[in-house]
């Protein structure tokens, strides 16, 4: 198996994590390997902005829900313009979050262009890493690309705002790992230095450690990425993530014994039926 189409199966398992360790607000499901369409479009340059996705997701509105967002949209009219707008971005994101069931990209979206209007360093970081956290169970190359170019500019402007924030620092540099289209090799090393500038200086930072280990996986760099993940467990005895995440790098290394080992180790700490039942097969497939 190609190495692309291994991480994009493997980590299957993994993305079902997703929404008890980062909040995620889309439920998260197997990646599948890109169709022949979409690895052409990420090739050829092709993109999409948010008005095809705005659009897209207005078609699936009923009357009601259509005419609400389109209130909001135009509430803004004089007087104190900025503070209006900001209103009216956190009601249009608070909407599509709670009242249209997978509007996980408009509530993205305007979560962030309140966060650039109210400019305070949380705010950018928290829109941020709703569009990282994301990036992960993303298969299509140019939402992944428009995602990631929004999760960069708002960890770039947090980082404006404080420049030695080393979370900031971190998130932005797998921003470029997760975001790269189709496993670009520079965005993913590009986005490996970002971390290592942290881990260099602070071994202890465990968000960095992690990243890096991730970032091992997806250049296919197991072995660094089995130290580097090995030092989060052993620092994170319960970090469920991680502890898949070595089981899944062990199996492509072709340590079948180390695989199991983590696969049993991830299973005790799991009680959701579902994620169980998927590593006892894949547990099986290795013995």
């Amino acid at each position: 198996m190609k190495r692309q189409q291994f991480i994009l199966s493997a980590l299957g398992v993994i993305l079902l994590l997703g929404l008890y360790f980062f909040g995620q607000t889309v439920p998260p499901r197997e990646r599948k390997a890109p169709s022949a369409d979409e690895q052409s479009n990420a090739s050829t340059g092709k993109s999409i902005d948010f008005q095809d996705i705005l659009q897209a997701a207005k078609s699936r509105l009923n009357p009601v829900q259509l005419s609400h967002i389109n209130r909001l949209e135009n509430s803004v009219v004089r007087g104190d313009i900025k503070n209006q707008q900001i209103n009216a971005y956190r009601e249009l994101a608070i909407y599509w979050k709670d009242s249209v069931r997978e509007a996980f990209l408009p509530f993205a979206y305007y979560t962030g262009e309140a966060a650039k209007l109210e400019n305070s360093e949380k705010s950018l970081t928290f829109a941020a890493q709703l569009f990282l956290e994301s990036l992960r169970g993303q298969d299509n190359p140019m939402l992944k690309s428009w995602m990631a170019t929004n999760a960069k500019e708002l960890f770039e402007k947090a980082l404006e705002m404080d420049p030695h924030n080393d979370s900031v620092k971190i998130g932005l540099g797998a921003s470029y790992i997760f975001g790269s289209t189709a496993g670009n090799p520079q965005e993913i090393m590009q986005g490996i230095q970002q971390i290592l500038e942290v881990a260099r200086r602070d071994s202890s930072n465990m968000y960095a450690q992690f990243m890096l280990g991730l970032g091992g996986i997806e250049s296919g760099q197991f072995d660094k990425a089995i130290e580097r993940l090995t030092t989060v467990v052993r620092h994170q005895p319960a970090n469920v993530e991680a502890i898949l995440l070595l089981a899944e790098a062990s199996q492509q290394r072709g340590d079948k014994a180390n695989a199991v080992k983590w696969y049993e180790a991830g299973r005790k700490l799991i009680s959701n039926k579902d994620m169980i039942r998927e590593i006892d097969q894949r547990i099986k497939s290795l013995q």
